[in-house]
């Protein structure tokens, strides 16, 4: 899973692969709102959303859908 940032676009979303599963850290207000308002039953750890390898693609792809910037 890659997404291209340029140096003068700020991420929302850091996206890490951390072997059995994807952590998705929200940087942002608006990140932390969008997981609020479209995941349910959300998996945390920290601050970071946790999520199943099988979901990861279909998350991220909604994430950026709506505008999110993923790193």
């Amino acid at each position: 899973m890659s997404s291209r940032v340029n140096s003068t676009t700020t991420p929302d979303i850091l996206v890490r692969n951390e072997g059995t599963v994807f952590v998705f850290c929200p940087l942002t207000q608006r990140a932390k709102e969008w997981i609020e308002e479209n995941i349910h039953d959300a998996l945390w750890f920290g601050n970071a959303l946790v999520v199943e390898h099988r979901f990861a693609w279909a998350l991220a792809v909604g994430m950026t859908d709506e505008g999110l910037v993923l790193a």
